[in-house]
């Protein structure tokens, strides 16, 4: 019997059968036929659900090699894998040594998933799923929502960037291990995206194509990339070369023959901004500076910012920022404002930079996506509904869009300011005391959004909250003594410090308001005393023990409490912080 790729009979085995039935007369023919050929489909059928019931049934491990994607341990058979892909049968004979351990008695052989791929990526559900067709014959129906689909709720899933990279990501596997039906049911599958998909998009599908040698899917990536706006920066940095000349061979000829509007082009221009994007790579800010006083093209002319944002590194982002020689909500060529890209790279720390230097979070594209749709359709809800257990970091792709969604509903709220200043004491050291241990308080308990605002604010790591950022023999607590600095100094080198720190406050307090406000609790509780616990009498450090288990419990119980609300209502600000005031300051102090 051989089956379809979605796991329906495609033909049945023609055969005749010469059995008997139980009264001694002789099937006919055709009966015969149809009878062995249901039975066989039958047995396949059986056979099929028994195989995949292998690696579906935890209870009973029958697995005699482990496989690690993305760091998850997946049990395999290498007697069906072997069998069923040329690639398995030659990669498990050639690592034979590898095996051997199993006969020492340490285990069963271990390999790593990126160690097989030559290019590429394969992640934990699409490797499953590959799986469940070498075991059963069977391709599932539908795929993962969880990894196939994005978390924009207008969006109809046809063909947003989950979907696409789910199918480029078994598109490999298929081809690279080696199973050709596969590869010819995912590369129809992609083609069917090519004409749906935004343009940056389509660029992981021209890269497969390339990769798994698919002519087709190459020709019609090329042809729609040559008819879009996509610039030659993107075009040079993001795609295969052979293909990239393809596509401006393409374009070359639509304008000879008048097909498109012809530009003309400065190459003394377009060589002066190469030049730029050049230094930027080379993370030489210097350079830049230097290279716009010997030209007359300045960084907006450049899309200097653009490119920084969209492949440095977020230092030199912060570094071309700091210039202040460019416009933080310039629209490039494509219509696209600098955040709208910071949207596609997902990274916190350049999304909270250009915010912090005015960026405007609510201005759409041309078709009319602000920089939160662009972020949450290209995550995936596996990604954005992941748990973060207090202590560790926060999902990249979750923190971006909760940032942008606070910023959104901030400009709503424009005029309302709810950051209070600091009741403290005029006292210096004082006030750089709060700010040491709040902001160590801060890379405690909410790790990934302490980093970004301390990158933003330019506050090195603090050194006063003892037990966590100090260790012992260090000398960077405030009341130590250089006889080398004088009065001036010291006071000078204080209130940079002091500055630093109330920015890393403030921008925790814009950005991060559900954290800012559990911090606020801890603070007024004065815990940092608590972390003394050795200090008084017996009894002192009784009381101080059993508070700081009460305040640990109220802090989580309105971490996890501000967690669920923002998972359920998608605007993480109000929710947040109505949620956590019934959590946290509901308490009465004790």
């Amino acid at each position: 019997m051989a089956y379809s790729v979605g796991g329906e009979p495609s033909s049945s085995l023609s055969f005749t059968s010469s059995s008997h039935i139980s009264n001694g007369s002789t099937c006919h023919n055709i009966s015969g036929s149809e009878t062995g050929s249901s039975l066989e489909m039958i047995s396949l059928n059986k056979l099929s659900c028994n195989l995949e019931q292998l690696l579906i049934d935890e209870a009973s491990d029958y697995t005699d090699a482990i496989i690690m994607v993305e760091g998850v341990p997946v049990g395999v058979h290498r007697c069906i894998l072997a069998a069923r892909s040329k690639f398995f049968h030659d990669f498990f004979k050639n690592n034979e040594k590898q095996s051997s351990s199993e006969k020492n008695g340490i285990g069963k052989p271990k390999y790593n998933m990126n160690g097989m791929l030559p290019y590429g990526k394969v992640g934990c559900e699409a490797f499953r799923i590959f799986l469940s067709y070498l075991y059963s014959g069977k391709l599932k129906p539908s795929p993962p929502p969880d990894v196939s689909t994005c978390v924009d709720n207008g969006c109809p899933h046809d063909a947003c960037r989950p979907a696409i990279d789910f199918a480029v990501e078994l598109m490999y596997a298929s081809a690279i291990f080696q199973v050709p039906e596969l590869v010819s049911l995912f590369q129809r599958r992609l083609l069917n995206f090519v004409g749906k998909a935004l343009v940056d998009d389509i660029i992981p599908i021209v890269v497969v194509g390339f990769h798994c040698q698919s002519d087709q899917l190459v020709a019609q990536c090329v042809d729609r990339i040559a008819r879009s706006d996509l610039g030659n920066v993107s075009l040079e940095r993001e795609v295969p070369y052979e293909v990239a000349e393809k596509i401006k061979s393409l374009r070359l000829k639509s304008k000879q023959d008048g097909e498109c509007e012809n530009v003309a082009e400065d190459p003394l221009r377009e060589k002066r901004i190469r030049r730029i994007h050049k230094a930027l790579d080379s993370d030489d800010v210097e350079l830049v500076r230097l290279l716009l006083t010997e030209s007359e093209i300045t960084l907006d002319e450049a899309c200097a910012l653009h490119y920084a944002v969209a492949y440095c590194d977020p230092k030199v982002v912060k570094e071309v920022l700091s210039l202040r020689l460019a416009d933080v909500n310039l629209r490039n060529d494509r219509g696209f404002t600098v955040l709208h890209m910071a949207a596609r790279r997902k990274e916190p720390s350049i999304i909270v930079s250009l915010l912090s230097k005015g960026a405007c979070a609510s201005e759409p594209t041309s078709d009319g996506q602000t920089a939160v749709n662009i972020c949450r359709r290209l995550t995936r809800p596996k990604d954005y509904n992941a748990k973060t257990e207090q202590g560790q970091e926060a999902n990249k792709d979750k923190l971006c869009i909760d940032v942008l969604e606070r910023e959104v509903l901030r400009n709503h709220l424009a005029g309302d300011s709810n950051v209070s200043s600091l009741t403290l004491a005029d006292d210096l050291h004082m006030k750089l005391l709060y700010l040491e241990n709040r902001v160590a308080f801060a890379r405690l308990l909410f790790p990934a959004e302490a980093k970004v605002a301390m990158e933003i604010a330019d506050a090195e790591t603090t050194s006063e909250f003892s037990g966590l950022s100090r260790s012992k023999g260090s000398s960077g607590n405030l009341r130590e003594v250089d006889l080398n600095e004088t009065p001036i100094m010291q006071n000078k080198r204080l209130r940079s410090r002091m500055e630093a720190l109330q920015k890393t406050v403030e921008t925790g307090r814009r950005f991060f308001p559900s954290c800012s406000q559990v911090l606020d609790k801890f603070m007024e509780d004065d815990l940092p005393d608590l972390f003394y616990l050795e200090k008084g009498s017996e009894e002192e450090q009784k009381i101080k023990r059993t508070r700081f288990v009460e305040l640990k419990e109220d802090v989580q119980r309105a971490f996890h409490k501000d967690r669920a609300e923002i998972s359920r209502s998608g605007l993480s600000s109000s929710s947040s912080s109505s949620s956590l005031k019934d959590g946290v300051y509901g308490k009465g102090r004790k």
